[in-house]
């Protein structure tokens, strides 16, 4: 397949899904929250990573656990693929056991070299309403890239955040969290929970932890230095992995037109996602 191909550009996938309370009721207990919203009341940011997930049998998955190339998503043969950041807007309340449709549409496909060799870079945009009404509205970009040669994953040199928080807080990821936040998504992509293939064949030296998992708990944290306003905005971008079993840190602060800078480091101090959170 050509990525460059125009007849990907603006192809359109459209599904409907109920914003189940037993399924936040699980993500509120797999965040170890005391409380979970109820039928009625919004849906946190990040939770409707959730829903609206491809569900396919197991013999249309890849050898990496992701659904086989094709379908909506043009089929890219690099054989890496991740989700490299989204910008998000929060429009309205999209309520916990409403009824929703996400419309996906794919905006961009670019192809180009790195220093790792080709890379293809997928923007798709989701529009989730909620009764005629956009609740959601996120750009996200996808990432497809070489295979790297054994031990180049941590070969590289990490980036380092310079920037001085003002909050922080300390996460520890475990077994059970990937394990619960794979099961809530859906998500069969086998970094994170079959440690001999994230090892032996993508090059990690451990579990890996979820990109929108690190991302919902950025959105989290912003909430929880926003004054009680509500979130509208929220741009992340994903730099190095975190891994299982080892702590990393939420870390923020407010800038000048009172925004939110944040990002999630690892042990070392390598920056793994940078965002930045605006409220109404």
């Amino acid at each position: 397949m050509t990525a460059t191909n125009d007849e990907w550009i603006g192809r359109e996938e459209e599904r409907c899904e109920r914003i189940l309370g037993s399924a936040v009721e699980a993500m509120a207990a797999t965040l170890d929250l005391e409380h979970s919203p109820r039928a009625g009341e919004p849906l946190p940011p990040g939770w409707q990573w959730l829903f609206f997930n491809p569900v396919v049998r197991c013999n249309a998955l890849g050898i990496d656990g992701h659904p086989r190339r094709g379908g909506f998503l043009p089929p890219i043969e690099l054989p890496r693929r991740m989700w490299a950041g989204s910008r998000i807007r929060y429009l309205a309340d999209l309520p916990v056991e409403a009824q929703a449709t996400r419309r996906s549409r794919i905006l961009k496909i670019e192809n180009k070299t790195g220093k790792g060799g080709s890379l293809s870079f997928l923007t798709v945009q989701h529009i989730i309403s909620c009764d005629g009404t956009p609740c959601i509205s996120e750009e996200q970009d996808i990432v497809y890239r070489e295979a790297p040669p054994p031990g180049a994953v941590t070969a590289r040199a990490p980036k380092r955040h310079d920037g001085v928080p003002q909050w922080n807080r300390s996460v520890l990821p475990d077994t059970t969290l990937l394990f619960r936040y794979s099961a809530l998504t859906f998500n069969g992509h086998r970094i994170h929970y079959d440690q001999a293939y994230a090892r032996n064949e993508e090059g990690y030296p451990d579990l890996v932890v979820h990109g929108p998992l690190t991302a919902t708990l950025l959105q989290q944290f912003a909430l929880e230095h926003g004054a009680g306003r509500p979130l509208v905005r929220f741009d992340f971008r994903g730099a190095t992995p975190l891994f299982v079993g080892r702590a990393f840190q939420l870390e923020g602060r407010q800038t000048e037109d009172g925004t939110l800078e944040l990002w999630a480091c690892g042990p070392d101090g390598e920056l793994a996602m940078s965002a930045t959170a605006a409220f109404q």
